[in-house]
């Protein structure tokens, strides 16, 4: 476990940094360029906009459904450029973690002053 605590603290240094530079305002797609390339500038492997199936029955079913960030092959981002964090974002978090088998999520809001106040942990 301690490996998944260094690299999600490696990810949130990476994350701050972006919106150190960018603040909150921008649209969800600029930010997750950003967080790629800071990503890159730390060596932190990653994959953007993994397609992630639906496992229904049995079946694996192509719904559409895309992570944003996978780090790793560890840790799930899911980034968000809105107003508040409800329950439901979380719940997408976890239920994205259950379906591609990866143990560690972070849910990542653009959009506070502070990012360290738009940021969830979680892990399976």
């Amino acid at each position: 476990m301690l490996k998944h605590e260094k690299l999600t603290e490696a990810i949130i240094g990476a994350a701050i940094e972006v919106h150190k530079a960018l603040g909150p305002g921008l649209l969800e797609s600029a930010y997750e360029e950003c967080l790629c390339h800071e990503l890159r500038l730390r060596d932190i492997s990653f994959q953007q906009q993994v397609p992630l199936p639906v496992l229904y029955k049995g079946v694996r079913l192509d719904c559409g459904y895309r992570l944003d960030i996978v780090a790793a092959d560890l840790v799930v981002l899911e980034l968000k450029c809105i107003e508040t964090l409800l329950p439901v974002h979380e719940a997408q978090l976890i239920t994205y973690l259950k379906l591609s088998g990866r143990p560690v999520g972070l849910l990542i809001n653009f959009a506070v002053p502070v990012l360290k106040d738009g940021i969830l942990r979680r892990v399976l």
